[in-house]
């Protein structure tokens, strides 16, 4: 059970009071990567339903420093709270995906900074190798290094399907290969991608519990422009059953109860801008609100974090 008696699950906000003696918020940086199916190395398309700009703060701006971004994104932040460290949040497409030396150089500029104590990483699964591991390794012997993947989904065929030019036996191998490095692994995964029903939706919280993993966030499927899910759903919008509210809070507590207890939970939603989603629109609730819902309905129907864990291993 998690550490906040009000949550029945591990929340992320509890996890970084436990290991850090003040307030530490992520600053989200541009540094410029690009993505091998994006430059042409596996594809140019992307992935289907990715638009970079849909979280990128105002800030991020790959033309500016590292060393720029991070105390613009200081200055944003510490109008609400004025004490405080940050992670250097290397979010924008595949932060792994250059030269080691290069990686080095934007990894050194961001923790140079006297209010930076750590940087967390998102990257894909086909990104990892034992060159720029070694770099983190290395980092993570004197500051916090968390390693955020995209898993998005377990299930070859939908990998397949959404462009991600990877499958899940990959996935597993990356974590494999970053497992026992005093990295921080985490994992993104989407809900509700096309030709996935609940029961495979399930699963994946199965396969997920044999990953060596510690964070996980997961979201709903969104429409977003300029994407070619954008497109899909302009022109065959049947091939997707997107979440209504009420149904999404009910699989998420179905999964929440599935989910191994000790991997704490990042994030229940994403919420794109409204100039940037087609859909679901949920009545521009906000994801402190909506997690609110699920906790609420954790509560009446008698679920938790792991309680079903050992019947989904069992089978």
């Amino acid at each position: 059970m998690s550490v906040n008696k009000d949550k029945r699950y591990l929340d992320y906000s509890s996890y970084i009071k436990k290991n850090f003696d003040q307030r530490v918020q992520k600053i989200s940086i541009n540094a410029g990567f690009t993505c091998p199916n994006l430059d042409g190395t596996k594809s140019r398309g992307g992935c289907s339903y990715c638009n970079n700009n849909t979280f990128n703060p105002f800030y991020c701006k790959p033309v500016k420093p590292v060393l720029t971004q991070i105390e613009e994104g200081i200055s944003f932040f510490a109008q609400k709270y004025k004490t405080q460290k940050y992670l250097a949040y290397f979010q924008a497409f595949s932060n792994t995906y250059a030269e080691t030396s290069h990686l080095e150089k934007l990894y050194h500029e961001a923790l140079s900074h006297p209010q930076v104590i750590g940087l967390a990483i998102s990257t894909r699964p086909d990104c990892i190798h034992p060159d720029n591991l070694e770099l983190l390794t290395y980092l993570a012997k004197k500051y916090y290094i968390s390693l955020e993947i995209g898993i998005e989904s377990t299930f070859n065929p939908t990998l397949e399907a959404i462009n991600r030019c990877h499958s899940f036996e990959e996935t597993i191998h990356a974590f494999v290969l970053a497992k026992d490095r005093n990295l921080h692994l985490g994992g993104h995964l989407i809900l509700g991608l096309p030709g996935e029903n609940k029961d495979i939706l399930l699963s994946h919280a199965e396969k997920i519990n044999l990953l060596p993993i510690e964070i996980l966030k997961i979201h709903h499927l969104q429409i977003v422009k300029h994407t070619m899910m954008a497109f899909q759903y302009k022109n065959d919008p049947d091939i997707f059953q997107l979440f209504g509210l009420e149904d999404y809070i009910d699989l998420v507590t179905d999964f929440i109860s599935i989910l191994r207890p000790d991997i704490i939970l990042g994030r229940f939603t994403s919420e794109s801008p409204a100039k940037y989603l087609i859909a679901p629109k949920w009545n521009g609730l906000k994801n402190y609100e909506i997690t609110a819902m699920i906790d609420k309905a954790l509560i009446h129907k008698n679920l938790w974090q792991g309680k079903n864990y050992l019947n989904a291993v069992a089978r």
